[in-house]
């Protein structure tokens, strides 16, 4: 038997025309919101309710719901993806707030993620970041090794498999108080600095992806350790040393 049970909120939402013009807050009533539904879905149901009343719909980002992709990033009462861990907005459920609640929803806020219209920014600064040197050039001329034929210690591999893991979703930068990446780049940098076939350009990987990072204006680490808790894969801080001590070997060589 369900346990699901309709909940009537206040939501107090960001809306923007563009990145030129000053947004505000604005609020809304929605009224039978089923606790089965995900945040994502009541964002939905809300929309219905405003194309009815013949109103502006509210602009999210979405695209698999799956907890996957990344796009459904959204800063809920506070916190990087809501009030829950381990997962993306769209993997919040609406059984997680209760009836009379009143949900505070943001864009992500970080001088390098500009708002492209309520809810949207534009992460692309990250995409930036991963085409400076997140990958691996590879000889397609019929000399290739086949990757799995290169024994690499299990330990290894499973922590390049975790910092694998990071979708790009921006958590770690819209939660940390400096409007850092760093979490990110050392997840980038991390999963090929741990295996064979990143080693032969981990010196100009590290430094073009950092170098990268900083003109895009993000801010540095302090070590405050929220870019962790809020990460919905977990990727962990020591991705970071990682990437500091890659860092600073590399700038040795150079």
């Amino acid at each position: 038997m369900s346990s699901a049970k309709n909940i009537n909120i206040t939501l107090n939402i960001w809306r923007q025309k563009n990145s030129k013009e000053k947004g505000k807050m604005e609020t809304y009533k929605l009224n039978d919101v089923s606790t089965a539904s995900s945040f994502l879905e009541m964002l939905d149901q809300l929309n219905e309710q405003l194309v009815n009343e013949r109103k502006e719909p509210i602009a999210f980002d979405h695209d698999c719901r799956e907890g996957i992709c990344g796009m459904c990033s959204l800063y809920i009462n506070g916190r990087a993806h809501g009030p829950d861990t381990g997962i993306t907005t769209c993997q919040l459920h609406m059984r997680m707030f209760n009836d009379g609640d009143t949900i505070v929803v943001e864009p992500w806020r970080s001088a390098a993620f500009p708002v492209i219209k309520d809810l949207i920014v534009d992460r692309t600064a990250l995409d930036r970041i991963q085409q400076a040197g997140g990958f691996v050039s590879v000889n397609t001329s019929g000399n290739t090794i086949d990757a799995n034929s290169i024994p690499i210690p299990k330990d290894e591999a499973d922590k390049a498999f975790e910092a694998a893991a990071c979708i790009g979703c921006g958590a770690c930068v819209a939660t940390c108080k400096n409007g850092s990446a760093m979490l990110f780049v050392g997840a980038k940098v991390s999963q090929y600095a741990l295996l064979p076939q990143g080693r032969v350009e981990a010196t100009n990987r590290v430094l073009n992806m950092v170098n990268q990072m900083d003109a895009e204006g993000f801010g540095n680490c302090t070590n405050t350790g929220a870019c962790e808790v809020e990460c919905p894969k977990g990727i962990s801080l020591e991705n970071i040393a990682r990437m500091n001590r890659e860092y600073l070997s590399a700038s040795c060589k150079g």
